[in-house]
């Protein structure tokens, strides 16, 4: 993992672990590797899992599969990936879905066009950090935007006591972890949230996640505080220099003042004092993102693989509803639609998934 162009901390086996352990359920598990010599040289963790009476062929770690691929150690030959491939492509699955692969994806080149079906699902904005975070923010921002946040940082003050708290070690990772499950029910009452991350089960999974990851000095949870109130979080992992945002949120009480664009400005400069070179955004290309980034490095979502008749027609419903989904959310106004019109269905819908 650590040695790919784009490591994902979402690869790593500690992460795996736990999502399996908190949302495997009925599935089973599809990992494949390869060795030379007893040293592994090649793996590809995947599973199947049921949904509506078919089994889906996935990455281990669902939809947190950011940057998800198939590994094969440095200086392999090819025959090591297209063996691995091969071996995942009869898994025993009704048909495949593998979300968040990179373009130049290793799997996507293996399996090829003809087996999987790509649509580009977020467009994953990145920001270089080599040049330090002043002159980043310096060259981001223009100068009418920094005056905007230094006075929102003035009104913040005005409004109560400042304070931005940087939780690294575990127990202050599980404190700042139970303040941002606060936050985010804060920020997503009445709406449609997917993430799961507040959740019972995402509460579970979290705190055992932080628990693994910490020993490894992974995790930050970075917290703006008015007056000891949480008002906003930022949370990321940090792996190989590169900061990959993760989770955030902010109270709605205090939107006007902007504490959630302060918090990912203090987050981004935390990260770039502490040596990382490169902000991973993933996700889509909200303003906030756009801002800062450089450029976009979309992550893709695949379909196919299909071993029945019904996987193959799972795999065109899906990729139809993907695609009008997509374009609804092109039109302002289907845009408005689909998140605030269809909210109730959408909920109910989740709930009975």
């Amino acid at each position: 993992v650590r040695s790919r162009p784009r490591p994902s901390p979402f690869l790593l086996h500690r992460w795996l672990l736990e999502w399996w352990r908190h949302y495997g359920g009925e599935g089973e598990l599809a990992i494949h590797v390869a060795r030379r010599d007893g040293r592994l040289v090649g793996a590809l963790p995947l599973c199947v899992r049921p949904s509506h009476g078919m089994g889906v062929l996935t990455f281990v770690g669902g939809e947190d599969s950011s940057l998800a691929d198939l590994l094969v150690a440095d200086g392999e030959p090819p025959e090591v990936a297209t063996a691995l491939a091969e071996r995942a492509a009869s898994s025993g699955q009704d048909f495949a879905e593998f979300s968040g692969l990179p373009s130049g994806s290793r799997l996507l080149a293996e399996l090829g066009g003809s087996h999987l079906r790509l649509i580009e699902r977020s467009e994953a904005p990145v920001l270089d950090l080599s040049g330090g975070w002043e002159d980043v923010y310096r060259s981001k921002l223009t100068s009418k935007k920094r005056n905007h946040y230094r006075r929102r940082r003035r009104q913040l003050a005005e409004a109560g006591r400042v304070e931005v708290d940087v939780a690294r070690t575990e127990a202050e990772l599980e404190q700042a972890l139970e303040d941002a499950f606060t936050l985010h029910e804060l920020r997503w009452n009445g709406r449609p949230d997917g993430s799961g991350f507040a959740t019972p089960v995402g509460r579970r999974f979290h705190h055992a996640t932080i628990q693994a990851l910490a020993p490894l000095d992974l995790p930050r949870i970075v917290t703006l505080k008015l007056d000891g109130r949480p008002v906003a979080f930022h949370y990321y992992l940090v792996l190989e220099g590169r900061m990959y945002v993760y989770r955030i949120a902010f109270d709605p009480s205090f939107g006007r003042l902007s504490p959630g664009a302060i918090n990912t400005l203090d987050a981004i400069e935390t990260a770039a004092s502490e040596g990382a070179t490169r902000v991973e955004f993933l996700g889509g290309a909200e303003r906030y993102k756009l801002e800062l980034a450089d450029r976009l490095e979309p992550l893709y979502e695949a379909f196919g693989l299909a071993g029945t008749l019904r996987g193959k027609a799972a795999v065109a419903r899906r990729v139809g509803a993907i695609r009008l989904r997509k374009q609804l959310k092109r039109s302002p106004a289907l845009r408005r639609f689909y998140f605030e019109g269809l909210a109730p269905a959408r909920r109910l819908l989740g709930r009975l998934t």
